[in-house]
């Protein structure tokens, strides 16, 4: 569509013309509930007035807007001919005055797509609910606005709905609702925000279940802070809500940033409200923080479900300040809010809530997604060039997010905790409610911490890639340590060595009791290709030296041949659970780098994930074994793999101890890796009832999945997945069921999800990502393999004819990966090389998937040679 993709040159252009003012957003979602027109999409009546300064009189700007129709445009109170200023995406503003006021009439659309306004009719109970989701720029599909996040305004909504619903928007309900429509419909009216960007505006409404709390502070001095708290969820999910549980986080995170940043939260009310079909995890809007439903538990889950709620819910309200008070001027700086949340989203876990390993959580799961974006053809700096909004859009990965956050986990141990705090609490006073660059915040670190942060700008957030850090010993004839040293590695794509604060740790078995113990340990500056670590010389020789012990910088971690012998033999002998989900995390590297054979660390897997004490962790090892099985194994060895995963599963689950999460996770293992014919009856008799795990309770959300894997083996029909959904007739069930269908050995099935998702877009996003997941199992390369040429083929016109995050979804999903062969390879080159002039991000996205299988094919090799 012509314009949608707003430029970084365009952005700066109309930010240095334009100050805004204010919005007035009227709202009318009564059609919400009547029954859809008969051609043409479901839209609502949007009417926006804005009011702004122009630098310059008689210049020509635009207003973002995507809609079905434009009623009318009025610029300062002279009607503008539609047709010739509106073009699908913007209206053009000529003639600009010093003042200025534009009042644009539209018709928008509602989404199915979770981008804009989302509309989500539950099968359950026929109730409509809705809520919006904007970032980085799909506010334009709900009102019309200067899209960019440095023009910051403040906003008015009104929104009119049915008189039975619950409607929330950034800033707390003024007055009760006015009657409309003889009283079946009301009018809401908000209160008028701070300034704030548009993409985080926010308008949720429907029939929600709504609880209320309220968290009262009183601060040195006598000053007394009260926030009424909300959190809501959909009528059909009320039996499962926890809201106690989920307002004890938010209290606990409100303490630690009041008393961590010194700056009281500035946004009034605080809800939190939990939406169907919601594409990402959560998204910050202040006043009105949005989060998938699937954070509220239909079933029984381990606690690693409830800590990464609880971080979730933490890593939003980090945004309060990084990214809502004070925000990236353009997307290039995106890392001054997600990085940051990111991290902050951790300290606070780990400070303030029962949540108190999870600093070993994000060096197993955080790290693993930063890893892995900093090792594809697409890594970039923290501070990205963003082009364009679709730039944008993608740098929402691992290294914005993990990377950036593991980044400033290095900075606190380089700056000292006080004086990062110290750091941002003056950017905070220094620029609220403004926008910022990365030099406003360095500044303000360098005032606290005393320390050049120019040089450490540059090696770490202005460079892409990851270092490698191995240790080097040599012993004196007595057996101790003559010297360690530490070698820093760098890729030839990415060069740059880095500086990083590392420990060092050296640890020996006891044999008396099979443990692994650390002895000694030493802080160091490592920098340049070889540091020696001076407090280690005369050590005791160490059976293991583990380089980055407690975790302190961001890096992969490699092992001399002692060490990687004892890890082999005495993994689970490791006591300290940080270290060990550290040695974890560098065999799975080994592994995806294709210096370890993926069946050895299947093998580790199968001999100590049974004593892992960490849920999380082993969870996190249940699904890289999976990916290791699936993608890096040898072909011709996958089925003993298979055998092998399929047989320790039921094993450890049996061994488990009963009820426990460990159970729970071995559990669902067995559903994502049975194979043979004796754990594929143990997941039927589970189903019907003739088998039994004493303590395992088989709940809907278990059954589910284990009936997928018996779908996928042709052992579940379509009756049989049907009755499965008559039990569970809900939103829940419904992707459930559109899963299991998809997952079916047939190539009419095939024929028909690669139609749905394809070939038409009448599918929901949540449904769209349902068939996606069923459409590629393990097992039916034949029956998908007539879908990798046509994959190529539809790329340009799914990219330039979805909208983006189904387009991503689409061409995420579908890519021919488990062929597994070089020629898909080829395929994919082939591609590449033939559309230079395709969309960058399509580019993108097209290579990101073309280095991962050209990873699984190395990593096969390797291991057909063990």
């Amino acid at each position: 569509m012509p314009g949608e993709n707003l430029t970084r040159t365009e952005a700066r252009e109309r930010a240095a013309l334009l100050t805004v003012n204010g919005y007035d957003v009227a709202l009318d979602l009564r059609s919400a509930i009547e029954p859809p027109p008969a051609t043409g999409p479901r839209t609502f009546r949007s009417t926006t007035t804005i009011t702004f300064e122009s630098a310059q009189e008689g210049a020509t700007t635009f207003v973002d807007l995507v809609a079905e129709h434009v009623h009318s445009v009025t610029l300062n109170g002279e009607s503008l001919r539609v047709e010739e200023v509106f073009d699908g995406a913007r209206v053009t503003l000529p003639g600009l005055r010093a003042s200025n006021e534009v009042t644009i009439d539209a018709q928008c659309a509602y989404s199915r797509t979770g981008e804009g306004l989302h509309h989500f009719l539950d099968p359950e109970d026929g109730e409509v609910y809705l809520y919006t989701q904007y970032e980085p720029a799909d506010a334009r599909r709900v009102f019309a606005n200067f899209e960019q996040p440095d023009l910051k305004a403040p906003f008015d909504f009104t929104v009119t709905a049915p008189a039975s619903w619950t409607v929330l928007s950034n800033g707390a309900q003024v007055g009760e609702p006015r009657p409309v429509d003889d009283g079946t419909s009301a009018l809401w009216r908000f209160a008028r925000t701070r300034p704030i960007s548009t993409y985080i505006t926010a308008v949720v409404a429907g029939p929600y279940t709504y609880v209320a709390d309220t968290y009262r502070r009183t601060f040195e001095g006598g000053g007394e802070l009260e926030i009424p708290l909300g959190a809501l969820c959909r009528k059909g999910l009320a039996r499962h809500f926890d809201p106690e549980d989920i307002f004890t986080v938010t209290k606990q995170g409100l303490d630690f940033f009041h008393d961590h940043f010194d700056y009281p939260y500035p946004f009034g009310k605080y809800d939190q409200a939990f939406v169907p079909e919601y594409n990402i995890g959560a998204m910050e809007n202040p006043g009105c923080v949005t989060f998938r439903e699937e954070f509220i538990f239909r079933g029984k889950v381990t606690d690693t479900s409830y800590e990464s709620r609880a971080n979730v819910i933490l890593h939003e309200m980090a945004h309060m300040w990084f990214g809502d008070l004070v925000t990236m001027e353009w997307w290039d700086d995106l890392w001054l809010k997600e990085s940051f949340a990111d991290f902050m989203g951790a300290f606070s876990l780990v400070e303030s809530t029962r949540f108190r390993d999870g600093w070993i959580t994000f060096a197993n799961r955080r790290k693993s997604w930063a890893y892995r974006a900093d090792q594809l053809p697409s890594t970039h700096p923290i501070t990205a060039d963003i082009r364009d909004l679709e730039d944008a859009k993608l740098n929402f990965d691992g290294i914005t997010y993990a990377k950036g956050a593991s980044v400033l986990k290095q900075l606190v141990a380089y700056v000292g905790e006080d004086a990062f705090l110290e750091g941002a609490r003056r950017y905070f006073k220094r620029h609220q409610w403004s926008n910022t660059r990365l030099e406003d915040l360095l500044s303000a670190l360098e005032e606290t911490s005393g320390r050049d942060m120019a040089e450490w700008s540059k090696a770490w957030l202005q460079t892409a890639g990851v270092n490698t850090l191995t240790p080097q010993l040599t012993y004196d004839a007595g057996g101790r340590v003559t010297e360690l040293a530490v070698l820093q590695e760098a890729t030839d794509a990415h060069p740059t060595l880095r500086p990083h604060r590392v420990a060092v740790g050296l640890y020996r078995r006891d044999p008396a009791h099979g443990t692994l113990e650390r002895y000694a340990r030493a802080e160091v500056d490592v920098a340049g290709v070889r540091t020696p670590v001076a407090e280690l010389a005369g050590a005791e020789r160490p059976d293991l030296v583990l380089v980055n012990d407690d975790d302190l910088t961001y890096c992969k971690v490699r092992f001399d041949e002692v060490s990687l012998a004892t890890l082999r033999d005495h993994l689970g002998g490791l006591t300290d659970p940080l270290a060990r989900a550290l040695c974890w995390s560098a065999a799975w590297n080994l592994t995806r780098d294709g210096l370890m054979p993926a069946r050895d660390f299947i093998s580790l897997v199968l001999r100590f994930a049974g004593r892992e004490t960490e849920i999380g962790v082993l969870q996190m090892l249940h699904g890289q074994a999976k990916l290791a099985l699936d993608s890096y194994t040898a072909p011709e060895w996958r089925a003993e793999g298979s055998r092998l995963l399929s047989e320790g599963a039921v094993t450890q689950l049996r061994q488990a101890e009963p009820g426990s999460g460990h159970q729970l996770a071995w559990a669902r293992f067995l559903a994502a890796v049975a194979s043979g014919e004796h754990e594929l009856r143990l997941l039927q008799g589970l189903l019907d009832g003739t088998a039994r795990i004493d303590g395992l309770e088989v709940d809907q959300e278990l059954r589910w999945a284990f009936l997928q894997p018996l779908a996928a083996e042709g052992l579940a029909d379509e009756a049989a997945v049907n009755a499965e959904l008559a039990r569970d007739d809900t939103a829940s069930g419904k992707r459930h069921q559109v899963r299991c269908l998809a997952a079916r050995p047939s190539a009419a099935v095939k024929a028909q999800a690669w139609a749905g998702v394809v070939e038409s877009d009448a599918l929901s996003n949540a449904l769209v990502e349902a068939t996606i997941s069923g459409f590629d199992q393990p097992g039916q390369t034949e029956l998908t393999a007539p879908y990798a040429p046509r994959y190529f083929e539809v790329l340009e016109s799914v990219w330039a004819s979805r909208s983006i995050e189904i387009a991503m979804a689409i061409v995420r999903g579908l890519f021919p990966a488990s062929q597994g062969n070089q020629a898909t390879l080829d395929a994919t080159d082939a591609w590449l090389t033939g559309h230079p002039d395709a969309a960058p991000a399509l580019r993108r996205l097209v290579a990101e998937s073309r280095d991962d299988l050209a990873r699984a094919l190395r990593a096969q090799r390797v291991d057909a040679g063990a």
